[in-house]
């Protein structure tokens, strides 16, 4: 099992994406960072090669980035992207997550709490 998950359409929505910002052998690198109301918060940036302690994945084509450091809150975790009438945009579900704030961006798990901002 891959530490993280991507469905389809969200591998698709980020090779455009990369396509778009003239990236078209880019990575995709997804992250956890501390802050938001409940401790942890996600992050995904693009990137031109992985880091050194990165685990390279590849979803339809997409080459996506973990840092080893985030692989035990985002074990098992998919992302989807959802298009709608109001927009689009990608969703996290990530079966560590015990808590998130009441916007739905931060979380923790029992294991890592982050470090909690005001809000």
């Amino acid at each position: 099992m891959s530490t993280v998950t991507l469905t389809k359409a969200a591998a698709y929505e980020v090779k455009d994406m990369l396509q778009q910002n003239d990236m078209p052998d880019g990575y995709l690198k997804i992250k956890v960072d501390g802050g938001g109301c409940t401790g942890l918060t996600y992050g995904m940036s693009a990137e031109e090669e992985p880091g050194e302690n990165d685990e390279v994945l590849e979803f339809y084509g997409l080459k996506v980035l973990v840092d080893n450091y985030d692989k035990p809150v985002l074990e098992g975790t998919t992302i989807d992207f959802k298009q709608s009438l109001m927009g689009g945009g990608f969703q996290i579900d990530n079966p560590n997550a015990i808590a998130s704030c009441g916007c739905g961006s931060s979380f923790k798990t029992a294991k890592v709490s982050g470090t909690p901002e005001e809000c």
